[in-house]
């Protein structure tokens, strides 16, 4: 008689997992096909991914994982180490899908192509709030170097893909720090509104792209190079656009009482100089007024 050769728990329960019954109800009597090595390991990262988006990592368990995969806990055990090497590896593939969503055909107004980024961004967020919330904001305890490591290549990618759509032939270091800057505030803005949603989340999305827009002009303001491509940037956009309705919120500014003096004088005064604020007038009442005429001295002496 020839001779088997012993089946590991592992295996046993793969069969077990992929048998009818085993963690969904069948479809009629046909049996489930054994899952292969790797089908097996992406779908536990599939699930690890979905629990973690619901919740902060240190509330889900390996028994939790197993559980929502139709799987035992050895089976788990079987393809990954441990709870932390299987959300690292949730972890980097969310990243992979996170930084896919910066990704944007270069055609149209800039700030229309980030409207559109912001968007995909801002979903992402929200549909991964908590396990997201929690290793951004420092205070998961999963976190680790492997977990750093997938974030700072997210906003690698976020960072390289946004200079690609300025098309600057050598972006300068300031270009790059407020990109860079920018990023930072869009994960500490997007995190604040998930805790909150006080914003609806279109509204938050043009503050986002309206606010690159601002940095990338005041950036522009003292670089003269890149003054020089901001031009075109400008003429590139369309009045009902981000960057067109910025302007007009900026232009109804000056409509204020007060502001276009007093940012003439900041414009044409030398440095160094004390610039007068704007005049403004005091009522004054009838009587007082009255009262201190009455009581100055004649000139008849």
């Amino acid at each position: 008689m020839a001779s088997r050769t012993p089946s590991t728990t592992a295996d046993r329960d793969d069969r077990t997992a992929a048998a009818p019954g085993a963690g969904r109800p069948a479809s009629g009597d046909r049996p489930r096909r054994r899952l292969s090595v790797d089908e097996r390991r992406e779908q536990l990262i599939a699930v690890a991914l979905e629990l973690f988006s619901r919740r902060p990592p240190e509330e889900v368990s390996i028994d939790d994982i197993a559980a929502a995969a139709g799987a035992s806990r050895p089976l788990v055990y079987h393809y990954f180490p441990g709870k932390q090497a299987l959300y690292e590896e949730s972890l980097r593939r969310a990243g992979r899908e996170l930084s896919a969503r910066f990704e944007e055909p270069m055609e149209g107004p800039l700030s229309e192509r980030l409207f559109r980024v912001m968007g995909r961004y801002l979903d992402f967020v929200q549909s991964h709030g908590p396990g997201f919330a929690a290793l951004l904001r420092g205070g998961s305890v999963a976190a680790s170097a492997g977990t750093s490591a997938v974030i700072d290549e997210v906003r690698r990618a976020a960072h390289d893909q946004i200079l690609g759509h300025l098309a600057i032939p050598s972006p300068s270091a300031g270009l790059r720090l407020t990109v860079r800057a920018w990023i930072a505030n869009a994960e500490i803005t997007s995190l604040e509104w998930l805790g909150e949603r006080s914003l609806p989340l279109e509204e938050l999305q043009l503050h986002l792209v309206q606010e690159f827009v601002a940095a990338l002009t005041l950036t522009a303001a003292r670089e003269p190079a890149l003054a020089a491509e901001l031009a075109g940037f400008f003429a590139d956009e369309r009045p009902d656009g981000p960057t067109g309705r910025l302007v007009r919120d900026l232009a109804g500014l000056l409509a204020v009482p007060g502001i276009v003096e007093a940012v003439t004088a900041l414009a044409t005064a030398a440095p160094g100089a004390a610039v007068a604020g704007p005049v403004v007038p005091v009522a004054v009442d009838e009587p007082s007024a009255q009262a201190t005429a009455d009581s100055a001295p004649s000139s008849n002496g």
